[in-house]
Parts: C-alpha cells; sequence; structure tokens
C-alpha cells in the first residue's frame, strides 16, 4: 500500500526502565537532544544512508506541514502541533528517513502528542485524516480508508510506530515550548505587546520547520524570537534599571546580537522565500 514504508526498529535507545528519576538523571536527558548545528548536518542517520542535507531539508519541511495541516483538521491547539514536531524532529535524530516513511512517524508523533497534551484524539480519528491528507490526490481515498481491511492494516501500522517512536525517544516525552517564556516576559515590558506577541510567536512557530528545537533550550528560542521582533517592529525592550528584558531568558546581549539573530533569521528566512 503506498503511503507507508516498513519502519526501522534497530539501534533505538532505550529507558533504563526506573520508575523515577532525580534532577541530574533528568537534566542529562534532556541534554541529549540538543546537538550543534555541525553535528546535526554531519552526523544524521540520514547522512549515513546517503541522503543529503537538502535533501532532508526537504524532507523535515514537509514532515512539519504535514503534521500542521493534520493537527488543524483534528483540531488540536498549535501547542499540541508543536509537540508532534518535536517528537518527529527528535525520532530522525536518532533514525534514519531512508528506513523510516516520515508521515508515518509523523502519524505517530500526533497521536503521541495528543496525549501528552491533554488534547487526545481518538485513533480512528487521527488514521483516517492522516490517510485522506497522504492520498488526497486519490479520490476514492476517503472511501478507502473506511474499508475494514485498510483501516485496520493502517491501525496495526500505526500501533507499531508507536512503539518504534517511544523505544526510539526513549519514552522521554516531556516537552516545554517557548511559548509560555515568550508570553510571560513580553507581559511585564508594557511595549507594544500584542504586536510583539504576535509577532514573536510567529516567528517560533517558523523555527518549527527547521532543527532549532534541537540546537537550544525553548527559552533561548523565545529570547530570540523576541529580539527579532523588536527589531521588525521597531520596539525598543527594556534595557536598563531592574528590568532588563534580556534577564527574563538568562542569556547576555552578547549572545543574542551573535546566535540568536542569525539562526532564527537566516533559517526562517530563507525557509520564507
Amino acid at each position: 500500500m503506498s503511503g507507508f514504508l516498513a519502519f526501522e526498529s534497530t539501534h533505538h535507545r532505550t529507558s533504563d526502565g526506573g520508575s523515577s528519576k532525580g534532577s541530574q538523571d533528568m537534566q542529562e536527558e534532556a541534554g541529549r537532544w540538543y546537538m550543534s548545528r555541525k553535528e546535526i548536518e554531519e552526523n544524521s542517520p540520514s547522512r549515513r544512508d546517503g541522503i543529503d542535507l537538502k535533501k532532508e531539508t526537504y524532507l523535515r519541511k514537509s514532515y512539519c506541514t504535514f503534521l500542521q495541516d493534520l493537527g488543524i483538521r483534528l483540531k488540536v491547539p498549535q501547542v499540541t502541533i508543536a509537540t508532534a514536531i518535536i517528537f518527529c524532529h527528535r525520532f530522525f535524530l536518532r533514525q534514519s528517513h531512508a528506513k523510516n516513511d516520515r508521515r508515518t512517524i509523523a502519524t505517530v508523533c500526533m497521536f503521541l502528542a495528543g496525549k501528552v497534551e491533554e488534547t487526545p484524539r481518538p485513533l480512528k480519528d487521527v488514521i483516517i485524516v492522516s490517510y485522506e491528507i497522504i492520498h488526497m490526490k486519490n479520490p476514492s481515498a476517503a472511501q478507502r480508508i473506511k474499508q475494514k481491511e485498510v483501516y485496520e492494516q493502517q491501525k496495526e501500522l500505526i500501533l507499531l510506530g508507536e512503539r518504534v517512536v517511544l523505544a526510539t525517544l526513549a519514552f522521554d516525552l516531556n516537552i516545554h515550548h517557548p511559548y509560555k517564556p515568550l508570553v510571560e516576559a513580553i507581559k511585564k515590558f508594557k511595549v507594544a505587546q500584542n504586536a510583539l506577541a504576535q509577532v514573536a510567536w510567529n516567528f517560533v512557530n517558523d523555527g518549527l520547520r527547521t532543527s532549532l528545537c534541537l540546537q537550544f533550550k525553548p527559552h533561548h528560542i523565545a529570547a530570540g524570537a523576541i529580539f527579532l521582533a523588536a527589531k521588525f517592529l521597531k520596539v525598543k525592550l527594556p534595557s536598563d534599571g531592574e528590568k532588563v528584558w534580556w534577564q527574563e531568558f538568562d542569556v547576555t546581549p552578547r549572545q543574542l546580537e551573535g546566535w540568536c539573530p542569525f539562526i532564527l533569521s537566516v533559517e526562517i528566512i530563507s525557509d520564507q522565500k
């Protein structure tokens, strides 16, 4: 059946099986998902399987677009869509595109994200909507997925995929997003709050289509988004007295001037061309 390929089930990271984790273990576990841009681009499992950077960048954008569409059709919040996208990014940080169909993995990630973010959608709905998007050029797809044999085949594939994704993610489903620190900080600034929040929020959403979440922690991405939004709107942020804005994010002006605008603007702006 077109649209779905077999999963690669070897070389997964697995959890230690402990029922509880100390703070140091949790920090180490979270830290494994952050790499330098060079490491991500040069040491990708897909690269070892012959998929070049340009192709993988296309595949990354493709599954992000798919997830955005799937999430909208399932009527889940943006945070749930963002969680699904990050699950997908993390999966392909450990697994190859050559051995795993991106849309199958993305469908699994959306199903998991719904449960994690407490906005669950029935498995049947996720499968049917996903199938219809994948086969949107086929007029008979909507009727075909309602056939018991076809639906059961897809259900089996997604449930298998759920086990593979969970093993690859080492059951680490704790996701933090830039949205909360971004909004909380802007509330304190008292300058063009609505416009600043909207533009910064858009930068964060655009950044989801890149590898930013694999390179930087959420509060740093939030800081970079606010930094760019303020420049875009020509808004002056608090920079003296007790309310120096960048202190909200534990970053320095040098860091902001250095990596935040470069990475956010280069990856996101080039993404929009």
